[in-house]
């Protein structure tokens, strides 16, 4: 049995996260991630207050287990979303897209603990200043908005320059990747590719297909242009944005012609005007499968592979 921190600190049983994806992520994903033994996360993103009650009740209804939301902090209607989450008690949030040390004095009043995602060293300590709880280091193998370094390099410079806890994001598919990550001085992994192929996943069933279809190479990036790159599955929607790049095309006109296009492909199920956000390690996803089988897999690959290794340096050791 594999337990961390990270478990201890907020109640579950296996080191693992799903990620907090926008149009993705819903009550029913996170529910049955969380009934299974990980933390399942309601992605936001940008919606209004209302919505994300309706998703917490969802999830209320179906496990009494921890679960967590993922708060991006650029959203509209951030302050709104934070007020639900300290009167819904939410046990756990991630946040992106900003600093959320304004919120922890008050989130912390109601035992909520706060996980930010960075991409920096530098970000990760100018948060653990803050008072979060633990960091979410990601790397820019990920899906949807990354930043400039690789899952490998990023994790073990992030875990040698903060004492709190932190989980490895970006191109983790099972036990294997769990098994690295801690190598690097995680202590536990977030993963969210392959949760879009959750039987759970509200997503249009299209876009679990295209995830299914993906080839090693089949993701692109985005808008490096504008600052805010993005990765996504290769599409009519990102060749023609990656033309308009290649043609000079203003930043804020780039970030217009990419509003929208989330909520298109996920919800509408348009995969080839639509914006797929989802990790290259989507070319290794084969399978559309419940929650719970994902996150069993993960931990029984992970138990197979400390067996592996640790036959390994027995040999070495004889």
């Amino acid at each position: 049995m594999i337990k961390t921190r990270i478990c201890e600190l907020i109640g579950i049983e296996y080191p693992i996260f799903q990620g907090g994806m926008a149009w993705v992520a819903t009550g029913e994903l996170a529910a049955a991630v969380s009934e299974a033994g990980g933390l399942g996360i309601i992605g936001s993103g940008q919606a209004p207050a209302d919505w994300l009650r309706v998703e917490i009740g969802k999830v209320k209804r179906i496990t009494t287990k921890p679960f967590g939301v993922n708060v991006m902090l650029m959203s509209p209607f951030v302050d709104e979303v934070m007020q639900v989450i300290l009167e819904e008690r939410v046990p756990v949030i991630t946040t992106g897209a900003g600093n959320p040390g304004k919120y922890v004095p008050e989130l912390k009043e109601v035992g909520t603990k706060v996980i930010p995602v960075v991409a920096s060293v530098a970000l990760a300590k100018r948060l653990e200043k803050v008072g979060v709880d633990a960091l979410i280091a990601e790397g820019m193998e990920s899906g949807g908005h990354i930043g400039e370094i690789g899952t490998f390099p990023l994790i073990p410079q992030i875990v040698d320059a903060v004492d709190i806890p932190v989980i490895a994001a970006g191109g983790i598919l099972d036990g294997r990747g769990l098994v690295a990550a801690m190598a690097l001085g995680a202590e536990g992994v977030q993963m969210g590719t392959r949760f879009m192929c959750a039987q759970e996943c509200t997503i249009s069933p299209l876009v679990k297909e295209k995830i299914i279809k993906a080839k090693d190479r089949s993701t692109v990036v985005t808008g490096r242009s504008t600052g805010h790159p993005v990765r996504c599955l290769d599409n009519r929607f990102t060749r023609e944005f990656e033309q308009y790049e290649k043609e000079g095309m203003a930043g804020a006109e780039l970030e217009k012609l990419g509003q929208g296009k989330l909520r298109l492909a996920m919800v509408e199920g348009d995969v080839e005007n639509g914006s797929i956000m989802a990790g290259q390690i989507a070319g290794a996803v084969k399978q559309i499968e419940p929650a719970a089988m994902i996150v069993q897999d993960i931990m029984q690959s992970a138990e197979k592979e400390y067996s592996r290794l640790t036959t390994l340096l027995g040999k070495k050791g004889d």
